[in-house]
């Protein structure tokens, strides 16, 4: 017991047991600090599979223990890594069981983009293993939509945008408007609930999802990988027009389309009517051209073609007539009518008007008929005639042949 005005621990009857000291202590040390912000160079870096971080904090030789509970780790861009020099805001914290401090942090951030550029490739790095960055899952934009669907804040200029040029550049489709916060707080969970009605209502042929340009914080959204995948997981081929045409993002990497900014994104969606009246125009005159010019050609080819048949009948007729002439002279000049003109004549059967070829046929008193060149005799047989004489060719005289 202390005694009443005595000084605690000024003297041993005054000592204080070691938990009131730790104690004191660290009423004193954690109210003597409001949170502030310390800079310092990462080291020692863990990762815990509770999923608090545990780093130290150093600058020259003096060194400070650090810890991101778990909770606090989605509000940093990503985990710093050793070397890293990083601004860390949080409170000092007396664990006073074991006599030491550390600094409990519930921000950070490091020099230039360091930490949200960290962010952003550790998310790409998760995409592109999962295959939602190939160029092969990419679809096709829908040449002549009906709907198009716009996931972005109502009250931004990005949607003034896309509607305007769809208006001027297909009056006839129909916009279909997914309300979502495009930055803050809740924004990410709003964007993903759009994207999902929009694929559930399954009425439109393409989304836009987008956003005016804006800091890197304003943006932000569209680089959580939640957000990314949800856009790949869209059932409608998408189109991601957010910021300016400088900024890329996650949602520009796994969109089937990405536009520079809203405004593009509206040309990229819809066709411009009355280019395309133009162009059909222009086509359907050089088909008719065309047409015409081929009609022309085959017309000119019927004629040739026609006048080739002409020729090519009339030479196979004078052919074929030049073969009948050859055939019928030589038929002719086997005829027993050519014989005949020639001076012979024909003896022939009254009765049958068959031939006679052997005297024998012919005795004597036997009547027949006699063909000659003009008409016809009736004539009757004194009989066979004796044989003729035959007629022998002399033979040759012969040199005669000397021998020497």
């Amino acid at each position: 017991m202390i005694p009443a005005g005595a000084v605690p621990g000024a003297t041993a009857e005054t000592a204080l047991g070691v938990e009131a000291f730790l104690g004191v202590a660290k009423e004193i040390i954690e109210g003597a600090f409001e949170p502030l912000w310390l800079r310092g160079e990462v080291s020692q870096f863990k990762h815990h599979q509770n999923g608090h971080w545990y780093f130290t904090l150093k600058e020259g030789k003096s060194s400070l223990d650090c810890v991101v509970w778990a909770s606090a780790t989605g509000r940093i861009p990503a985990p710093p890594a050793v070397g890293d020099q990083v601004s860390a805001r949080g409170r000092v914290d007396f664990f006073a069981a074991r006599a030491r401090f550390q600094f409990v942090v519930t921000a950070m951030e490091a020099a230039g983009d360091g930490l949200w550029r960290r962010r952003f490739e550790l998310a790409r790095a998760a995409l592109e293993r999962d295959g939602l960055l190939a160029p092969e899952r990419k679809r096709a934009i829908p040449m002549l939509p009906r709907v198009v669907a716009v996931v972005t804040s109502p009250d931004g200029a990005a949607l003034h945008d896309i509607i305007t040029v769809i208006r001027r550049r297909a009056p006839f489709v129909h916009i279909a408007v997914a309300a979502a916060r495009v930055q803050g707080e809740g924004a990410v969970e709003e964007i993903i609930a759009a994207i999902g009605r929009v694929s559930r209502w399954g009425k439109a042929d393409v989304v836009i999802v987008g956003r005016g340009g804006g800091s890197r914080e304003d943006l932000q959204p569209f680089n959580e990988e939640a957000v990314a995948r949800a856009l790949a997981a869209c059932a409608v081929p998408t189109i991601s027009a957010v910021g300016h045409e400088t900024d890329i993002t996650l949602c520009d990497l796994v969109a089937d389309l990405r536009a520079p900014t809203p405004s593009a994104a509206a040309e990229h969606a819809v066709p411009d009517v009355a280019a395309l009246r133009a162009s059909l125009a222009h086509h359907a005159s050089r088909l008719r051209t065309a047409l015409l010019r081929r009609a022309q050609r085959m017309r000119e080819g019927v004629v040739r073609a026609r006048r080739d048949l002409r020729t090519a009948i009339t030479h196979d007729l004078e052919q074929r007539r030049a073969r009948i002439a050859t055939a019928s002279g030589r038929l002719h000049a086997l005829s027993p009518l050519a014989t005949l003109e020639r001076g012979y004549a024909v003896a022939r059967d009254p009765g049958t008007h068959r031939p006679f070829t052997r005297a024998a046929d012919l005795p004597s008193g036997k009547d027949f008929d006699l063909l000659l060149k003009e008409g016809a005799i009736r004539a009757t047989s004194n009989g066979p005639l004796p044989p003729l004489p035959e007629t022998r060719n002399p033979k040759p005289e012969t040199a005669p042949t000397d021998v020497v």
